[in-house]
């Protein structure tokens, strides 16, 4: 696009200001505000967050753990932690990337991947409305996408995406999860090659993915999109009229590779790609698309064994928007836009142009009409854009500064999130009028009501999710936690009502009500079901083996001892398997194991579940090892011995529970 000087100029004077106002938001000391206390004395919020001993939270809310690629879970509207969930970083708390079963779950490409940088948690949904089978979060680092278990609350598969770089616009899902969508939020030269940086331009591109989920929850990568080389930042799948529609924000539509705090804040308008997938199914079984060599991991828990299994792939079907008509437009839509929210009827996409001074929302029936006239704006590689004026339902003015995130109430409502100027704006669809306003503490990112982003809200809470937390909380020298606020969006005026810290950087959350969730919770692994192959299932089934250097020690715990206990044979340079099994048959009642010396995490072992730990021991002596979760009155009794004798020592095993 071309714009004049003075356009430009506004542009940059849009950035300063904006800018300036950030500054001062992040830089300055904060002061408590006085209108804070006026909000909470407007009705007694303390009752409405109160969560008496025994009774239980309406919502299970979960969020993002950002920088920790993690998940945690939180009770909604109490606001208390009950769970992290690993996803894409070591947890030695219940050794997920460390226990030999889970160690595969963060195979890559690039090998052993034991971090990332976790951002979007999306539900399942059947008929657009959460249904609590599972969660898909993503890796922005290294690209992923994991789908977690709600009965189990465990990660259950992740598969890595190829052709990408900063996994962005990702993983959210079609109204009946046909689908899980992701895109680049870093272009990259495809296939990825030795080339200059300064040649972006003509070697650059990005691609839009699509996960085809299985009725069991098994991901494929159906085809990718190849598209120009701009920052596809965020997503959402339409609904209702929509269906069979993905949209996804884009920016840097100058394409700069440099600076682009203000080379890619020049243009007034950026984009939303406007992706229709179930064309893109009929041009995949046209055989239109190519086959382009790839490699990337597809790592699932096998429910039988526990054991994590890697797949690899070693192609992907790639479409070429130029030689598929009707396959993508792009909507023009004001400025580095963020976030692309459909609502829950389908027909209007609201944009979070966070430089821009309205939020623009695009008419999808309008949109069809747009292309039937060809009401086109020009062609870049051949996606057409379409006119502006063209695709428009209206403008939502005096919104705040920094617009990122909208979710909807399902009562003809809007809520923006306002970066800059820290607060949630409320307004009526359909007019576009702002309604009401509160402000949040402070430099809020998404917001999330539950089921938000749903055909079917459950509108009573809105979670503001927040960066900054000076003068909130007790100081924890120079780094401090971020903060979530609940909002009560349940009459006509929104009100605060608990603000509580959150782990790592929650960019996203999303809830659903807690009485779909618990009747289909696990609580044991029935044993006789464990085909793990060292599963013990009764301590007559425990024992040693050895094969050169290499031992394995099928072991069995219960309350309140291990079986077997006293363990020799065992010598310097060995490396030695713990296949330790729980033979519990009760709710909660996890087991733990650990041992001296050992340079990995514990174990810790659910009930019916088999667990591996290695050690490989340096020097002769007497180790012990111990449970590490309590258990139980004697759990400290709950301890063994393993002997190690020198390397060349004449030892035979000699192991035994008991006299």
């Amino acid at each position: 696009m071309l714009f004049s000087r003075s356009t430009r100029w506004s542009a940059l004077s849009t950035i300063l200001i904006l800018g300036l106002a950030g500054l001062f938001l992040w830089g300055c000391p904060a002061k408590k505000p006085q209108q804070n206390q006026s909000l909470m004395s407007s009705g007694d919020a303390a009752s409405q967050v109160y969560v008496a001993p025994g009774q239980y939270d309406e919502f299970y809310g979960f969020f993002s753990g950002g920088f920790s690629g993690q998940v945690t879970v939180y009770g909604l509207p109490s606001g208390r932690l009950f769970k992290i969930i690993p996803v894409f970083s070591q947890f030695p708390e219940n050794s997920y990337g460390y226990s030999e079963e889970t160690k595969a779950m963060l195979m890559t490409s690039y090998g052993f991947v034991p971090w990332d940088d976790s951002h979007h948690p999306e539900l399942s949904q059947t008929n657009g409305v959460p249904d609590g089978r599972w969660l898909f979060i993503n890796a922005n680092n290294t690209p992923r996408i994991a789908r977690i278990d709600l009965k189990t609350f465990e990660t259950d598969e992740i598969i890595e995406i190829p052709n990408s770089g900063g996994n962005h616009a990702s993983p959210f899902c079609t109204m009946n999860t046909e689908y899980v969508v992701a895109s680049t939020r870093f272009s990259v030269p495809i296939p990825n090659e030795d080339v200059s940086i300064e040649t972006y331009k003509e070697n650059f591109k990005g691609t839009i993915t699509f996960i085809k989920v299985a009725e069991d929850g098994d991901m494929e990568i159906a085809f990718q999109i190849l598209v120009p080389g701009f920052n596809y930042d965020l997503s959402h799948s339409g609904k209702g009229a929509s269906h069979g529609w993905s949209f996804f924000t884009c920016y840097n539509t100058e394409q700069a590779n440099t600076l682009l705090e203000v080379n890619a804040s020049q243009n007034d308008k950026d984009f939303i790609a406007a992706v229709n997938w179930k064309k893109a199914e009929e041009y995949v079984a046209q055989g239109k698309a190519k086959e382009m060599p790839a490699t990337y991991f597809n790592n699932k828990m096998n429910h039988k064994t526990h054991i994590a299994e890697s797949k690899v792939g070693k192609t992907v079907k790639v479409l070429t928007p130029a030689e598929c008509p009707g396959l993508i437009y792009y909507l023009p839509t004001p400025k580095s836009p963020h976030g692309v929210d459909v609502d829950p009827t389908g027909e209007y996409i609201a944009a979070g142009g966070k430089l821009a001074t309205v939020i623009p929302v695009h008419s999808f029936s309008k949109m069809l009409k747009a292309i039937e006239d060809k009401a086109f704006e020009t062609e870049i590689d051949g996606i057409p854009v379409l006119k502006y004026e063209a695709v428009m339902a209206g403008e939502v003015e005096n919104c705040g500064l920094g617009p990122l995130h909208t979710e909807f109430d399902g009562n003809g409502y809007a809520y923006t999130s306002a970066f800059i100027s820290s607060e949630v704006v409320k307004w009526k669809i359909g007019t576009w009028e702002v309604v009401d306003r509160i402000p949040t503490y402070y430099s809020i990112g998404h917001l999330m009501i539950p089921g938000g982003d749903s055909q079917k809200p459950w509108g009573k809470y809105l979670v503001a999710l927040n960066k900054i937390t000076k003068d909130r909380y007790l100081p924890t020298g120079p780094e401090l936690c971020q903060s979530a606020q609940l909002i009560d969006i349940s009459g006509d005026k929104m009100k605060l009502l608990l603000d509580f810290p959150t782990m790592g950087e929650p960019h996203y959350a999303q809830a659903i009500p807690a009485d779909i969730l618990m009747p289909n919770v696990t609580k044991i692994y029935p044993l006789e079901e464990n085909q793990h192959p060292y599963a013990a299932k009764s301590e007559a089934e425990t024992g040693m083996t050895r094969d050169g250097n290499t031992v394995h020690i099928k072991m069995t715990t219960i309350r309140t001892h291990f079986a077997p206990d006293n363990l020799e044979g065992v010598k310097v340079g060995d490396k030695v398997y713990f296949h330790v099994t729980n033979l519990e048959q009760d709710w909660d009642i996890p087991h733990g194991f650990a041992m001296k010396g050992a340079n990995t995490a514990e174990l810790l072992i659910m009930p019916g579940q088999t667990r591996t730990y290695v050690w490989e021991p340096q020097e002769p002596g007497v180790y012990p090892f111990y449970c590490t979760d309590f258990c139980s009155a004697l759990h400290q009794e709950m301890s063994g011995y393993v002997r190690v004798s020198p390397k060349n020592a004449n030892v035979s095993f000699k192991y035994h529970v008991g006299e």
